[in-house]
């Protein structure tokens, strides 16, 4: 049967003249179906007629299949019967039976639509009560690569507003630090969250919930209740799952590029804000009004601010790495090798601390199944600097542009040496990057100084202009060539 605009076109073709040879050609349609079209004179809709259940090879076994399902409803989501698995046992079990799989996999779609149709209870949700859970979509980074991140979605059933923050993964570090940053936009904080098992804040089993640690010092901080869906109970928390499915559509698409996350973040706190303007499904007004009533009902924020990060004791391998979330391996620095060190742990970052609470480095938190190694180069500057043999091999080489990587190769023990403290005294004057670009400049201009590259470094970190560049520093430039070693 054709589409009804593929009837059309072949009847206003026809009326201009064309035979069923040249419309059939026109339209790539079979020149018999045309033909068919053609000659039919009316196209008003018909009746439908009542369906009437035929024989079928299944009916003999339709009470043990509707029997099995019945079972299931006792055991584990996971531990259910399939189609296939029904249509397989039927064949292992009962002698003749000779249906088809198609035919077993429509009657226990038919079966299980029916049950839907009984509905679900409509639950009243009053203001200042939320939602939460998890969703999940692919990113570009700055390199142009795809990444998958997670995005807590929190919403509120009375007014239908929502917001969402992205994060590497589900853990309870990175649904305090969503809460909280949307806690501090809204000015307030929700009575009561609903959420699915999430690993990462608790887990219900039975009548009995468990909480973690971390999210319990949240919780308490901010306090608001929590509560946990039923296990196959989506409907209990179906405001957020909506919404899951929403933000990622009209926030997500075309694939978003992410650069900061933090900023990215912030970012999608204005963007969910201006998505309230439009009306409520069902309410007949903006929700954005509706979400006043919300805002009336939040629990005060706490005079103070809570810090989303925990503590852990972890010791170090022999080359001063660390490992968190048990695939995940950090740099602190060499010197702490085969040593116990405090780690601070947040959403976004892993930072290894000194004895004082100063951070050793600041490493971007990784997540996932793969095994990770981030290295934070600026630590083993120190350790180089003894033992400057080493730099053909060392992580510092690997970081540095292929100019000054070239340059350095070429030094002399002793002058390789005195790059390399240079590069140090750098880094800790500025940064790691301001260095290593000042010292590489230096390189190009084809005499790597310390007082070439401090003058260079110096202009990196202090020249910020706010209007077109006047002066020609291609000038000062041209003083710098003359030859190349390090002084």
């Amino acid at each position: 049967m054709l589409k009804m605009e593929r009837v059309e076109m072949i009847k206003d073709l026809q009326t201009r003249g064309l035979g069923p040879v040249a419309i059939a050609e026109r339209l790539g349609i079979d020149r018999k179906t045309v033909s068919k079209y053609m000659a039919m004179e009316t196209f008003g809709e018909r009746r439908p007629s009542h369906s009437v259940d035929k024989p079928s090879k299944l009916d003999p076994f339709k009470p043990l299949i509707r029997e099995w399902l019945e079972e299931d409803r006792k055991n584990r989501y996971k531990q259910r019967h399939t189609a296939k698995r029904i249509h397989t046992r039927l064949m292992e079990e009962c002698p003749g039976y000779d249906a088809s799989y198609p035919l077993v996999q429509r009657y226990v779609k038919s079966l299980r639509e029916d049950q839907y149709e009984e509905g679900t209870q409509e639950l009243v949700w009053h203001p200042g009560e939320a939602q939460a859970d998890f969703g999940e979509a692919d990113f570009y980074d700055v390199n142009g690569e795809k990444r998958s991140y997670k995005y807590l979605c929190v919403t509120f059933p009375y007014s239908n507003a929502g917001y969402t923050q992205l994060f590497g993964g589900e853990t309870a570090e990175c649904v305090a630090q969503g809460l909280k940053d949307i806690f501090h936009r809204i000015g307030g904080v929700p009575r009561r969250i609903v959420f699915d098992n999430a690993s990462g804040v608790g887990r219900r089993v039975s009548e009995h919930v468990r909480m973690a640690e971390f999210f319990l010092r949240f919780k308490a901080h901010y306090g608001f209740q929590v509560t946990f869906c039923n296990p196959a109970a989506g409907h209990e928390k179906g405001n957020v799952e909506n919404k899951v499915g929403y933000f990622r559509r009209n926030l997500f698409v075309p694939i978003q590029t992410v650069v900061d996350v933090r900023v990215f973040n912030e970012q999608l706190l204005e963007r969910c804000e201006k998505d309230w303007q439009r009306e409520h499904y069902k309410k007949g007004t903006s929700i954005e009004r509706l979400f006043s009533d919300d805002r009336r009902a939040l629990l005060y924020l706490p005079t103070a601010s809570f810090p989303v990060c925990r503590y852990a004791r972890l010791k170090t391998d022999g080359y001063g790495k660390f490992q968190v979330d048990g695939k995940h391996f950090y740099s602190s620095s060499p010197e702490l090798a085969g040593r116990e060190i405090v780690v601070r742990i947040t959403a976004h970052t892993i930072e290894p601390l000194l004895p004082t609470g100063e951070p050793i480095s600041i490493h971007d938190r990784r997540f996932g199944n793969q095994r990770t190694d981030t290295v934070d180069v600026r630590t083993t500057l120190s350790r180089l600097l003894r033992s400057p043999g080493s730099w053909r091999n060392s992580a510092v080489r690997d970081a540095a542009p292929e100019i000054l990587r070239t340059s350095m190769d070429a030094l002399g023990r002793t002058e390789l040496k005195e790059a390399l403290r240079l590069m140090h005294d750098l880094t800790s004057r500025y940064d790691f990057e301001t260095a290593i670009q000042a010292m590489d400049d230096a390189a190009r201009l084809g005499r790597l100084t310390s007082a070439n590259a401090s003058v260079l470094a110096a202009r990196l970190a202090t020249f910020t202009p706010t209007e077109p560049q006047k002066v020609d520093l291609s000038l000062y430039d041209a003083m710098l060539e003359t030859g190349r070693s390090v002084q």
